[in-house]
C-alpha cells in the first residue's frame, strides 16, 4: 500500500480556488486526482495534521474534505492506516491495448505487471471535461443520435487542427471513427480488394496490420532501421511488390520511435504516387513529442493521394474511444461508405468532450508530457545500471523504448517472466517472427510499477542469457 506524503499532495493540489469554500476546493481536487489516477487506488492519504501543516488550512476544513471523499466513495478509513484513497467499486481489470500475445493482458486475479501496453492514463481534469460536455448533450438528445460521419463541431475542430498544422482541410474531409484501428480498417476496405497487397515497415504496430489482414490483405515487409525509414528500400519495395496500400508511421514510429523530417516525408509521398499506392498515414503518436515540438508538416501535405488516420487514445485518453480519418476529397465518398458498413457512429458525449479539448488547443497534458519524459530518462538510466549490455534508443517522442538485446532471446525472456508481461520483438514483425534481438519497453506506466518491473526483467534476462 503506497503512501502520499504531505509534500507530494501539496504539489499535486496546486493553488487553491478561492472562489469556493476551501473544503469544497480540497474535496473536488482530491476526487479529481483519484479519479484520474494521479493518486492511485489504495494509497494512504496524508494525516489531517500533516495536511494542516503543509497547506495552512484549518483542521475543520481538512476533516470536512476527507469526510466528503468518504461519503462520495473516493476514500475509506481503515484502523491503523488512516484515510485510504479508492475508486468507487474498485479499478476495473484490463484497459490495455490488445496485442496479439495469445491473450489480452493479465488473467483475472493475476498480479503481473502489464508492459505489453504503451498508453498513458487519463490526465487530471478529464472528469471535468465530461461534466462540461454533459451540459451540451441536451441539444443532441433531442435527435435519434446517429452521426455516422461524426458531429459537426468535432469535424470542424479536426479540420482546423490540420489546417493549423499546414494541411488545409475542410470538415467534409473528416470522418470520425471509434479509434485508429477502425480508421485503418475503413480506409483499407475502401481502396483495396481481397487478396491485394499491403506493404508495411518491419517492425510495425501489429494491430493496424491485423485490421487489414482481416479484410483479406496479403502482407509484404520492408525493414526500418534505427535511424528511421529507408527511402531507397521503400522505393525498391514499392517497385517490386506493387502494393495497393502502404502503412506509414512517420511520427514517432511505434515501436522504433523515429521521426521523419520534411525531406523524407516528401520523398516517401512521391514514391507512393509514382507506384500508384495509397498511403495510410498513421499519426496516432504525432502529438507525443517529449523534448521539442517537431517543426514538420503532416505527410499528407506532400500528396493529394494520402489518407491520414489519427486517434485520441494516446494524446488524450484511450477511454474516449475516438479516432478519425482525414481523407482526400476524391476518396471521401468511398471511405465514408466503408466506414458506415462497420457501425453507425461514435458515441455523442465522447465526441463533445474531444471537440472541446481540441478547440481549447489541448493535446497531451503538460504534466503528462513531463512525466513521460522523466520516465523515459529514468528507464534509460536504470537499464544502463541493471542491463548495461542492452542498447535502448532515446526517442524524442512516443511512449516506449525499443531495446536491442545482445542475444536473440526476446521471446524466451517474455516466457521466463511470470511477474511482468512483455511484448517480444516478434510481436511487431510483419512476418510474425524474427526481431528476437529487440524488445519494446513502455515507459507510460506509473513509476512505482516500472521500479518493480525492471529488476524482475533484469533477473529473468540473466537466467535466459545464461
Amino acid at each position: 500500500m503506497g503512501r502520499v506524503t504531505g509534500a507530494a499532495l501539496a504539489g499535486m493540489l496546486g493553488a487553491a480556488d478561492t472562489s469556493q469554500p476551501a473544503y469544497r476546493w480540497l474535496f473536488e481536487t482530491l476526487r479529481s486526482l483519484i479519479a484520474n489516477g494521479r493518486i492511485l487506488h489504495g494509497s494512504v492519504l496524508p494525516s489531517e495534521r500533516e495536511v494542516v501543516a503543509r497547506l495552512g488550512l484549518s483542521r475543520t476544513t481538512i476533516s470536512r474534505a476527507y469526510a466528503e471523499l468518504r461519503d462520495s466513495g473516493y476514500a475509506s478509513s481503515r484502523q491503523g492506516s488512516g484515510t485510504v484513497a479508492q475508486i468507487p467499486g474498485g479499478p476495473v481489470a484490463g484497459g490495455a491495448e490488445p496485442l496479439p500475445l495469445g491473450g489480452f493482458g493479465p488473467m483475472p486475479g493475476s498480479t503481473a505487471l502489464d508492459l505489453t501496453c504503451a498508453a498513458p492514463n487519463a490526465p487530471t481534469g478529464m472528469l471535468g471535461e465530461f461534466q462540461a460536455a454533459l451540459e451540451q448533450l441536451p441539444r443532441y438528445a433531442a435527435t435519434m443520435g446517429y452521426y455516422p460521419l461524426g458531429l459537426e463541431p468535432l469535424r470542424l475542430a479536426l479540420a482546423d487542427y490540420y489546417t493549423r498544422k499546414g494541411l488545409p482541410t475542410g470538415p467534409d474531409q473528416i470522418i470520425v471513427t471509434s479509434g485508429a484501428l477502425s480508421s485503418v480498417a475503413a480506409a483499407g476496405r475502401a481502396v483495396m480488394g481481397r487478396g491485394q497487397s499491403v506493404l508495411a515497415e518491419s517492425p510495425t504496430y501489429p494491430n493496424s496490420l491485423l485490421a487489414l489482414k482481416a479484410h483479406g490483405a496479403r502482407t509484404a515487409a520492408v525493414p526500418i532501421g534505427p535511424d528511421g525509414s529507408d527511402m531507397e528500400q521503400i522505393a525498391s519495395a514499392l517497385h517490386t511488390v506493387s502494393p495497393t496500400v502502404m502503412l506509414c508511421l512517420p511520427d514517432f514510429h511505434n515501436p522504433v520511435g523515429t521521426l521523419l523530417d520534411d525531406a523524407r516525408r516528401e520523398r516517401w509521398a512521391a514514391e507512393l504516387d509514382r507506384a500508384g499506392t495509397v498511403g495510410i498515414i498513421d499519426e496516432t503518436c504525432a502529438e507525443l513529442w517529449l523534448d521539442t515540438e517537431p517543426d514538420v508538416l503532416p505527410m499528407a501535405a506532400f500528396s493529394k493521394n494520402l489518407v491520414t488516420v489519427g486517434s485520441a487514445s494516446k494524446s488524450h485518453w484511450g477511454g474516449l474511444r475516438l479516432g478519425w480519418i482525414r481523407t482526400p476529397r476524391h476518396l471521401s465518398g468511398a471511405i465514408a461508405r466503408s466506414r458506415m458498413s462497420m457501425d453507425l457512429g461514435a458515441p455523442v458525449l465522447e465526441q463533445l468532450v474531444l471537440a472541446n479539448l481540441l478547440n481549447a488547443g489541448t493535446s497531451l497534458a503538460q504534466s503528462a508530457r513531463e512525466g513521460l519524459r522523466d520516465n523515459r530518462d529514468w528507464m534509460i538510466a536504470e537499464l544502463q545500471r541493471l542491463l548495461p549490455e542492452w542498447k535502448p534508443n532515446r526517442p524524442a517522442g512516443g511512449l516506449s523504448l525499443w531495446c536491442q538485446l545482445p542475444q536473440p532471446r526476446s521471446s524466451a525472456l517474455a516466457r521466463q517472466l511470470k511477474s511482468v508481461l512483455l511484448a517480444p520483438g516478434s510481436t511487431f514483425a510483419v512476418e510474425g517472427h524474427g526481431l528476437e534481438h529487440y524488445l519494446r519497453l513502455p515507459f507510460a506506466q506509473d513509476r512505482a510499477d516500472l521500479e518493480q518491473a525492471l529488476p524482475a526483467i533484469a533477473e529473468a534476462w540473466h537466467k535466459v542469457a545464461a
